[in-house]
């Protein structure tokens, strides 16, 4: 079994080139970790021939987390998302080191008016048999309150508003 996450998130009066420099911005990337209350996170970008790549790492504590899910993942839940930019879109993988399982999908970014719409299609997956299907709607509904974090510390941090 798969879960599919599609999420479409809007950033007001900004462009395309604007939200895509976020993801390729330390600053923004540890703030959207430390609004998400990650215990501590860390962003690599490397150029490519036609983009960036980026390794945003961040490491949650399972304070929120089912006891079942407590059991699998340990004291801390470290989160590997790999994004492969390439203009308006990206590839995205992410695993949490150690586990079964991975996210992968697209990021995309278009321009609607004044405003700009990122679209997240993502596709769970955990191999784990009899409770995989629990695990991935967890995951499912941890990866969507992320991406809804990020766009809205993104809205703000692109208004000049974002306060720490």
């Amino acid at each position: 079994m798969a879960k599919s996450i599609h999420e479409n998130l809007t950033y007001p009066g900004t462009t395309v080139d604007a939200v895509a420099a976020l993801a390729v911005d330390p600053a923004f990337r540890a703030a959207v970790a430390s609004y998400q209350h990650a215990l501590r996170s860390s962003l690599a970008v490397t150029p490519t021939a036609n983009g960036n790549s980026v390794t945003f790492e961040y490491v949650h504590g399972t304070d929120r987390v089912p006891s079942f899910a407590k059991k699998l993942v340990g004291d801390e839940i470290p989160i590997v998302q790999q994004e492969t930019w390439r203009g308006d879109r990206a590839d995205v993988l992410i695993t949490i080191a150690g586990k079964p399982g991975d996210m992968k999908g697209t990021i995309t970014l278009a321009q609607q008016g004044d405003d700009v719409v990122q679209t997240v299609d993502l596709t769970v997956k955990v191999g784990i048999p009899l409770i995989g299907g629990k695990i991935e709607d967890l995951i499912a509904g941890l990866l969507t309150k992320a991406a809804r974090a990020e766009n809205k510390v993104g809205v703000k941090w692109l208004a000049g508003e974002w306060q720490d």
